[in-house]
């Protein structure tokens, strides 16, 4: 792995009225990390995410992309998004269009590939998740693993530097939970980079190179799986007690 920053967080705050929800946070991500961000209920995790792809906009602080400040003007979010994929805790299809059409569509709109060769490019990232039998479906027709699966490739089909996924697997049956894990393990050995959001302890004991932990807003550690799982602070101590509970 180098030591190429993708991505640089600075300082990034976000308050909703009086409720604080982000203070001040900061992180880099580097070319092949794979960092899953833990935490309690109402840390804040989601609320970066979407910071940091400005699906929100920060109160305060900065993006960086490859060393340059991410601007909020239009032009310059609209290529960063296309630097940097976002996989939803909902799936977010477009019902109405197929599955092919699903993970075509950003190379039409963003990139301005025509419908053929978005569609053929599209038919080898389903291949990749195991869905080009289910290209012709509709969303409806497809389990939720399956759905989850097409908005990864969707969000893999630019060719992006860095996928944002945000608790990929919150929304799915628990038996359905294994199929996506298995698809972003193998995008993983790939040396793709992700930044995820997630409760899924064996993801980020075994797969993720980097663990966050954030508590009240705030990132509380940043190390590697090993001296987490080992950690004697008592909040995280706490944290995974609790999360071992309900799973």
């Amino acid at each position: 792995m180098t030591e190429n920053k993708i991505l640089s967080v600075r300082g990034i705050s976000k308050s909703f009225d009086s409720l604080s929800v982000l203070k001040r946070v900061s992180f880099d991500v580097k070319q092949g990390d794979v960092i899953a961000i833990l935490g309690p209920s109402g840390a804040g995790k989601t609320t970066l995410l979407r910071c940091i792809n400005h699906l929100i906009t920060p109160d305060d602080g900065d993006i960086l992309f490859k060393g340059s400040t991410v601007k909020s003007d239009r032009k310059s979010i609209r290529f960063f998004r296309a630097k940097v994929g976002f996989v939803f805790q909902r799936f977010n299809l477009v019902s109405h269009l197929r599955v092919i059409d699903n993970v075509a569509l950003p190379l039409v709109k963003v990139l301005g590939k025509k419908w053929r060769e978005a569609r053929e490019i599209a038919l080898k990232q389903l291949s990749q998740v195991g869905l080009e039998d289910k290209a012709a479906s509709f969303p409806s027709q497809l389990s939720g693993g399956q759905q989850q699966r097409v908005g990864i490739a969707r969000a893999f089909v630019m060719e992006p530097d860095i996928v944002l996924l945000d608790e990929p697997t919150s929304a799915l049956d628990p038996s359905l939970v294994g199929e996506v894990m298995r698809v972003i393990k193998r995008l993983s050995s790939e040396g793709r980079t992700m930044v995820i959001v997630t409760h899924e302890i064996d993801f980020a004991r075994n797969i993720a190179t980097r663990v966050l932990f954030m508590k009240g807003g705030s990132i509380l550690k940043d190390t590697n799986p090993q001296e987490f799982f080992e950690s004697a602070s008592s909040e995280i101590r706490d944290f995974l007690t609790d999360l071992s509970s309900i799973v």
